[in-house]
């Protein structure tokens, strides 16, 4: 409602506090009942999820861990794997009376999922579910109790995983989060990364063709600045590194990326060492992976897009253009990316194989098969190339994107692995290319 005409619209600054007191007294009798008198402003409580260990079945790459989202960044989000079914949980670090959750989807939203909550993290009970979720915005009312709370989702609405900006928990109880030494939140991610920039080119491959120099298509290096065909552990131990942490001596490469028969090297090199694709009791039996451990993931030698195709090419900042595994057309001003994840599954005594991967194995059901018992972190490559559009200018020196392979020689010290996994992996902590949180 709008003042009568003859109210004053705003006070002048010199008005004597008398003359307000007067003048507030004359404007309450003018608008009489009428007028409206509102509370003032109190800032929202913060939800009881937010910066709380949280744990995921899953997550699409190192860029999307399930804390970011419980980070209150509406920019950061946990993306899950592209199967069913996939989950969230938080441990709010005590039993809360909950009446409330929030989820900001992305696009790749569940069509179908519960919310559920649990005391012990093991049993649990459903507050919500649905089988038309819509996506967007949702806000859920509920009414339950419990420590841990958990987003099952058990259909996705898009072939993509499923994706959140946010995973907000309203209510009572609970407790605060944890503080770090420096007073900032632990977050509940096992990680540790080593950065590693494009260091040269060569047709060699010390693991496939050993002692065989120019036996290869063309390479691109990184972290050893001597890596070549006759490259040995003792040869990379005494080399120099270009890595973010200095003393991550190890090798790592991938075929050649050409734009028009031009040789391109990525801008932004991240190795992420990771717990994640096993439960969390099998995260804390990982152990370190033994020095001189060579792998190879990815199929160099694949002629379509199969499941032998593990890489996945997208683009940095452009959640619009679907995920593939081929090459993809990113918009300008955005960066075409690789991701690819080794296999994090041990045999327990062979440092390679006659086909450089027998000796490893991926997780099954949260697990490392009985065939490959140990489990190690999982090196997560991510690369990302300063090149954008029509995707048939690309192509690697094996060939097509679905061809995108990725070579590892571990030649960490091995006391610095052990103390980042026994610190790191193990508690399910983040931590930086140093090692700690």
């Amino acid at each position: 409602m709008s003042p009568p005409s003859h109210v004053p619209r705003h006070v002048p600054r010199h008005v004597p506090r008398l003359r307000l007191a007067a003048l507030a007294a004359a404007l309450f009798a003018l608008l009489g009942a009428s007028a409206v008198f509102l509370p003032r402003a109190e800032a929202a409580a913060p939800p009881l999820s937010q910066g709380h260990p949280v744990t995921a079945s899953s997550a699409e790459n190192g860029g999307s861990p399930a804390s970011s989202a419980v980070d209150g960044n509406l920019g950061t989000r946990w993306s899950s794997a592209f199967a069913d079914p996939q989950w969230l949980q938080v441990d709010l670090g005590a039993t809360a009376t909950l009446n409330q959750v929030v989820l900001n989807w992305e696009a790749a939203y569940a069509r179908a999922f519960q919310i559920q909550t649990s005391a012990n993290g093991t049993s649990w009970t459903t507050v919500y579910s649905t089988t038309t979720g819509t996506g967007g915005n949702q806000t859920l009312n509920v009414s339950g109790s419990g420590r841990y709370v958990r987003l099952y989702a058990t259909a996705r609405a898009t072939q993509y995983g499923v994706s959140l900006w946010e995973f907000q928990v309203f209510g009572s109880g609970g407790t605060t989060p944890p503080p770090t030494g420096g007073g900032g939140n632990i977050v509940r991610v096992a990680e540790f990364l080593a950065d590693c920039p494009f260091s040269h080119r060569l047709p060699d491959d010390p693991i496939i063709y050993p002692g065989l120099p120019g036996a290869s298509h063309m390479h691109s290096f990184f972290g050893s600045t001597t890596t070549n065909a006759s490259s040995t552990l003792t040869s990379l131990q005494n080399a120099n590194s270009n890595c973010n942490p200095a003393v991550d001596k190890s090798a790592y490469w991938v075929p050649t990326l050409y734009k028009d028969d031009v040789p391109v090297e990525p801008v932004i090199t991240t190795f992420y060492y990771l717990g994640e694709g096993v439960r969390d009791d099998v995260i804390a039996q990982t152990q370190p992976m033994p020095l001189g451990l060579r792998i190879v993931a990815g199929n160099a030698k694949a002629t379509a897009p199969d499941a032998t195709t593990i890489s996945r090419w997208s683009c940095l900042h452009a959640g619009e253009v679907n995920p593939g595994k081929d090459f993809v057309n990113c918009p300008a001003g955005t960066m075409l990316e690789s991701y690819l994840d080794f296999p994090q599954c041990w045999n327990g005594r062979d440092l390679d194989s006659a086909d450089h991967k027998s000796h490893m194995a991926y997780p099954v059901n949260g697990q490392c098969p009985a065939t490959h018992p140990v489990p190690v972190p999982k090196l997560r490559q991510v690369l990302r190339y300063p090149v954008t559009g029509d995707p048939s200018h690309f192509r690697l020196a094996s060939g097509a994107g679905f061809t995108m392979h990725g070579d590892f020689f571990n030649a960490w010290p091995a006391a610095e692995m052990a103390r980042r996994v026994n610190d790191c992996i193990r508690p399910i902590i983040k931590c930086g290319a140093d090692g700690h949180p």
